[in-house]
């Protein structure tokens, strides 16, 4: 029977996950960073199916019934070991931490920027391709259309905490991966991550942005501006709630039990 990995032993493995992703090639970088957005709108795609199939019979259980078919999005990204933006906070920020002579600050914003940048193509370029008339069910294209509006009529205030709890589960991930070693294990850390992010709905920035660019392709009533100020909100939520809730306490309860243990 395989014993649970301590704390400790969990940001020795983030240490060592970081140092893999931080030292990627541009070109390794660009790719897996491109191919994590076009793989996680298969999750939004499958969201807007299912809840346009289950609605009209049962209402709002098609909320649960979207959320259980967007899980899958993330277990794409997770056996595919693709670079989603935010779930490589904790990884990297592990190893700038241990690292004895610099921050790594140019690193890791070359990640950062790398990644979202060619998340948000990537996704949107797929979007932009599904998004011609007759490429969906029917149904599928309103239900897409009403969560875009439904995003950008939400409260900055609503939108902001949403995002704080989007980037800690998202986090959450990174830290628990690292915790399993089985390949079944990982993928149901990651069905189970994604359905809650969807149940929320909490707000991961990409997942979000490409929802939004989804309702712009297909007639929703949303503005270059609503787009620009989610933009903002939930990438500033993303990183309080991934960074500051998850990353930088898991980073604070290591060191205070190795100091603790001399």
């Amino acid at each position: 029977m395989s014993v649970a990995p301590d704390p400790a032993e969990i940001f020795d493995r983030a240490v060592e996950e970081g140092e893999r992703r931080l030292d990627q090639s541009l070109l390794e970088l660009v790719s897996t960073s491109f191919i994590a957005g076009f793989t996680v709108v298969f999750g939004v795609v499958a969201l807007g199916i299912v809840e346009a199939a289950v609605e009209p019979r049962f209402g709002e259980v098609a909320t649960v019934a979207g959320a259980l078919a967007f899980g899958p999005g993330l277990v794409f990204l997770v056996v595919g070991r693709a670079e989603l933006f935010n779930e490589n906070f904790f990884d990297p920020v592990a190893t700038a931490v241990a690292a004895d002579d610099s921050w790594l600050v140019g690193p890791l914003v070359r990640l950062w920027t790398v990644t979202f940048a060619l998340n948000l193509l990537g996704g949107g370029l797929l979007v932009a391709v599904l998004s011609v008339e007759g490429a969906l069910p029917t149904g599928a294209p309103h239900v897409l259309a009403r969560t875009a509006e439904e995003i950008v009529a939400r409260t900055a205030a609503a939108e902001f905490v949403k995002a704080i709890t989007g980037g800690a589960l998202v986090s959450l991930l990174s830290f628990l991966l690292l915790a399993v070693d089985s390949v079944g294990s990982r993928i149901t850390v990651a069905y189970i991550v994604g359905v809650l992010l969807t149940l929320g709905p909490f707000d991961h920035v990409v997942v979000t942005i490409l929802h939004v660019l989804f309702g712009a392709f297909l007639g929703a009533d949303v503005s270059l501006g609503a787009l620009a100020v989610t933009t903002a909100v939930v990438t500033a939520g993303n990183l309080v709630g991934g960074l500051g809730l998850v990353t930088l306490s898991h980073v604070a309860q290591v060191r205070g039990a190795r100091e603790d243990g001399g």
